[in-house]
């Protein structure tokens, strides 16, 4: 079996006419895989084609095939070895009938996408938790009524602000725009608070019922919306440009709303978790301490605190009588040397005094020596001026000259009445 499906693969494959093919039928049963591949059947009168769209080749489709609409798809034919089937690999698709308009809108994707419009390194973080969520979709429908059940029901602390649009018709763009300029600008006059996170959706339909979606000025203001944008447009299959460019694209409007809002259960959910968490490790807490206590109990059980006391009372009793011999033995000590130094100390006072009595007389008699007054008693005297100084040459004073004398008993006050110079002088 394995041989045989690897010879049929190495043939199909080896016929050139088998890469490159154009299929035209309408599409039946739809799944999407776990991974992101889509796998559909093209069928008509005769017979149908299983296909596959990978992943990657989604990413860059205008659209994707849905159950009933009659497409035409490109690819290549291969065999799958596993399932021992034949399929086509399909990296293009287009309505049938609606070729210009398919050809028209992947021509605008690649100008896009080649200017950064869908870069995924440009988008926005979505908040954890919006306070004030913007919607903008049509006045009239179901999406308006199912986004409010789906915030209501996930976040029912979320506030709604509401900026109706025309999202299909020739001034659908112009509206849409409009909308969303609105929830830029939007701003509560109490709070001052503003739109957290916006969220563009509307229905399903035909190609040409979302081409609002896929024009160039709608795309560029989802691009460049100061807040970040959900869009949610019709089913799964349904994609637009208007999602490339969003900050995350939903595959429907209720999704979208599931998106933007966390879920009161998860988030009630955590908490609970947080609680427990916190529970046990307080009571590990508690129970550490209450252990450790215990331990602390059966250690002063075993030691006896009574003991101890007893023991630490006559062990401070031994210390102080042992300091009290100590300082007894210190005093007796230093009053015998006390006494000691009494009986000695007159002996040595007396010594000290006659050694200073010879000394002081030896100064005493130096002094009277040479002091001037000395030299006063042997007749001579001092002649001072009044300011004190000294006379030494009587040629300085002249007569009317007042002058004190000093004689060895007494003190005279003189007046010169004749100045004489000595023969010496």
């Amino acid at each position: 079996m394995g041989e045989l499906t690897r010879l049929v693969r190495e043939t199909v494959r080896a016929e050139a006419g088998l890469r490159n093919l154009w299929v035209e039928g309408e599409v039946g049963q739809v799944s999407i895989s776990a991974a992101g591949h889509c796998y559909f059947t093209l069928k008509d009168e005769r017979a149908q084609l299983r296909c596959v769209t990978f992943r990657d080749d989604r990413r860059v489709m205008a659209f994707e095939p849905r159950t009933g609409l009659r497409i035409v798809v490109h690819g290549r034919l291969d065999v799958f070895e596993q399932q021992g089937a034949y399929q086509l690999y399909v990296d293009m698709l287009q309505p049938a009938g609606f070729g210009d308009l398919a050809l028209r809108l992947e021509a605008l994707k690649a100008r896009l996408a080649a200017e950064g419009l869908f870069d995924p390194a440009a988008r926005k973080q979505l908040p954890a938790r919006p306070r004030v969520v913007g919607v903008a979709t049509s006045r009239s429908g179901a999406v308006l009524h199912d986004i409010f059940q789906v915030l209501r029901r996930r976040w029912p602390l979320v506030r709604v602000v509401f900026s109706p649009c025309l999202v299909q018709g020739d001034g659908a763009p112009a509206s849409i725009i409009a909308a969303l300029r609105r929830l830029e600008r939007w701003q509560d006059p109490q709070s001052g608070a503003t739109v957290d996170v916006v969220l563009l959706a509307r229905g399903g339909g035909s190609l040409e019922d979302l081409w609002p979606f896929n024009e160039e000025s709608v795309v560029r203001a989802v691009a460049s919306h100061n807040r970040p944008i959900v869009v949610g447009v019709g089913h799964e299959t349904d994609l637009t440009l208007a999602e490339f460019a969003a900050d995350v694209r939903a595959a429907t409007p209720s999704v979208a709303a599931e998106l933007v809002v966390p879920s009161r259960s998860d988030e009630l959910a955590a908490l609970r978790r947080l609680r427990d968490r916190l529970d046990a490790g307080a009571s590990r807490g508690v129970a550490g301490a209450r252990v450790g206590l215990k331990a602390e109990e059966r250690a002063l059980e075993r030691v006896r605190p009574s003991a101890v006391l007893a023991a630490e009372r006559e062990r401070v009793g031994l210390l102080l009588e042992r300091a009290t011999r100590a300082v007894g033995g210190r005093f007796s000590s230093d009053r015998a040397r006390l006494q000691r130094a009494e009986d000695r100390l007159p002996a040595l006072i007396r010594g000290r005094l006659a050694r200073a009595r010879v000394g002081f007389d030896a100064g005493r008699a130096a002094l009277t020596a040479l002091s001037p007054y000395a030299t006063l008693e042997r007749g001579y005297a001092i002649v001072r001026t009044p300011e004190g100084g000294v006379v030494r040459e009587a040629m300085v004073h002249g007569p009317g000259s007042e002058l004190s004398v000093r004689v060895a008993r007494g003190e005279l006050d003189v007046r010169v009445e004749r100045v004489r110079d000595s023969p010496g002088g």
